[in-house]
C-alpha cells in the first residue's frame, strides 16, 4: 500500500502548492514537473540498458 501513501502525500503537495500560486506560476511548474518526470524516465531506461548489457 506504499503506492497509495506516495499519492496521498503528492496529492497534499499539490493542494498546497496551488493554494500559494498564481495560475501561470502553476501552469509553468506543472509543465517543468512534467519534464523533469520524462528525463528522468530517460535515464532510468538508459541504466536499464547498461544493466542489461553487462
Amino acid at each position: 500500500m506504499r503506492s497509495c501513501l506516495d499519492l496521498y502525500f503528492l496529492s497534499t503537495i499539490a493542494c498546497t502548492v496551488s493554494e500559494g500560486l498564481e495560475q501561470e506560476e502553476l501552469e509553468m511548474l506543472a509543465v517543468n514537473l512534467k519534464a523533469l518526470g520524462e528525463m528522468l524516465e530517460v535515464v532510468l531506461n538508459c541504466q536499464r540498458n547498461r544493466e542489461t548489457d553487462k
